[in-house]
């Protein structure tokens, strides 16, 4: 994928999750993030990329092992949200790149947890929501989670739903299926 004009960063976080109500004193915290670069000139996706993240103020338990296949032994060895942050803005140029994600959760949760840690927020303005971006290219009345947009767009689900990396790289799938209908567009969040 040549030079920086026309990639983005496509974004798919995992967090501490619990059935029901979280339990008291934890937090939702960002445990997996998983983006794959998309060259919207050429049409490709670059390689799955993961970070996997240790909480500090949660744990994984039983109801988010089942959901996301991660378990607390895995997420220990994962950097601090800290690194995880500048990871993204030094190995994917996340202040610079436009990013993507499904649905405007993954933007939140960074906004959230980077105010709560006092960690700079590692991207720039020019984020899109792509579930809102999909269910305007196919004219859906109601918006879809990313396992019924694979399959209205008719593209397999690859690798793990609800699994950071796999999930970036099945979005990244529907971000060049939107562009190849001639409907992608960078937003801001300004």
């Amino acid at each position: 994928m040549g030079g920086n004009r026309g990639l983005l960063n496509v974004v798919d976080v995992e967090a501490t999750c619990w059935e029901g109500k979280t339990p008291p004193g934890a937090v939702r915290e960002i445990i997996e993030i998983g983006l794959t670069v998309v060259d919207l000139e050429s049409g490709e996706r670059g390689g799955k990329h993961r970070i996997l993240v240790r909480p500090a103020r949660s744990t994984v338990g039983e109801f988010c092992t089942e959901l996301t296949g991660l378990t607390q032994d895995e997420v220990d060895t994962g950097v601090s949200f800290a690194e995880a942050c500048r990871m993204l803005a030094t190995e994917h140029q996340s202040g610079s790149r436009p990013w993507a994600s499904w649905g405007d959760y993954d933007r939140k949760q960074f906004l959230s947890q980077c105010q709560a840690t006092g960690t700079e927020y590692p991207f720039g303005h020019r984020h899109t929501n792509a579930k809102l971006v999909f269910s305007e290219a196919y004219e859906l009345k109601r918006r879809q989670g990313m396992a019924g947009a694979l399959h209205i767009a008719g593209l397999p689900l690859e690798g793990r739903h609800h699994r950071g990396e796999d999930d970036a790289w099945n979005i990244a799938a529907l971000v060049l299926e939107i562009a190849r209908r001639g409907a992608w567009r960078v937003t801001s969040t300004d």
